[in-house]
């Protein structure tokens, strides 16, 4: 985890269920199954300007852009001038770090199901822009390289949810969890350091705290001030995108899943199995779609 505070959590490994989102998700369902290259790096429209999140679409040349659907398309502000520092899977306890990242605040097997030590030494990784491969030279993470901390932890315990948590966190409502099952495990940001930009999973609570949501969801300036008041934890393979050193100032937002185009926080850890909650919602969109293509009359289908 991100620093200390982790130890009164690390216990909670409930996985995030993720529940219907609203119907008009639906016109977002073709660029959810026919999604294509993205490039890599977003760039900024202006020099001192924030990167817009950019939607994938068609992989066909000549697809138009679709529009973001007001539902699924929320557009979160902008967390400025944050500053990250750099923690790992399998980090080993130190005075900056008192709490191993063997395991994460939701995750008691982090660094098995990792796929092992994602050692953040440069010399022992693979870093290439054209390629898209970030992640340790060793093996092959099963899980999302591109990982982040915020200071925050929706669970009490294995039953119960902070009490403020509903009323914080803008998707709690959409996802309606069962009490004591985690909203944020996996949830998307984006992350730009100048020009250039990246997205990746919230997949563990720090740096230091948890319980900081004034910060993570209303923007208030985090609580925390260890390491230059650091408000948030990135990984090796963010590090290494961004070129964004430990102790640098960088900005931060949410994204909804459906805004986060392919590029190398997309290459691992897609294929978690039925329990996935990006999955879950596909398995949900096609249900949806196959129920209204099976209210369609003979004349309807041959028409098209």
């Amino acid at each position: 985890m991100g620093r200390s505070g982790k130890n009164l959590e690390t216990s909670l490994s409930a996985r995030l269920r993720t529940g219907p989102f609203a119907l008009p998700a639906l016109l977002a369902l073709s660029s959810l199954f026919a999604l294509g290259p993205v490039a890599t790096a977003q760039t900024a429209t202006a020099s001192n300007a924030l990167p817009r999140v950019v939607i994938p679409t068609s992989n066909r040349p000549t697809a138009p852009v679709r529009p973001v659907n007001p539902t699924t398309g929320i557009l979160y502000p902008w967390r400025l001038n944050i500053t990250a520092t750099v923690f790992w899977i399998g980090e080993a306890p130190s005075a900056n770090n008192p709490t191993p990242n063997d395991k994460s605040s939701w995750d008691q097997q982090w660094s098995e199901n990792f796929g092992g030590y994602d050692d953040p030494d440069p010399s022992s990784r693979i870093a290439d822009q054209r390629s898209g491969e970030f992640r340790p030279k060793k093996f092959t993470p099963r899980l999302n390289p591109f990982y982040i901390a915020l200071p925050y932890n929706d669970v009490a315990s294995w039953s119960a949810h902070k009490p403020e948590a509903s009323k914080v966190i803008p998707w709690f409502g959409r996802v309606n969890p069962d009490p004591g099952k985690t909203t944020l495990k996996g949830r998307w940001v984006q992350i730009t350091n100048g020009k250039i930009s990246c997205y990746a999973q919230w997949e563990d609570c720090g740096p230091w705290v948890t319980d900081d949501w004034e910060y993570v969801f209303q923007g208030k300036p985090p609580k925390n001030h260890s390491n230059q008041d650091a408000g948030i934890d990135i990984s090796p393979a963010i590090r290494d995108f961004l070129d964004l050193q430990s102790g640098k100032k960088c900005h931060w937002r949410f994204v909804e899943a459906a805004q986060v185009p392919y590029g190398p926080w997309k290459k691992y850890g897609q294929s978690t199995g039925p329990d996935d909650p990006q999955q879950r919602y596909l398995e949900y969109l096609r249900k949806i779609r196959d129920e209204e293509y099976q209210r369609k009359s003979i004349s309807d289908l041959q028409r098209r």
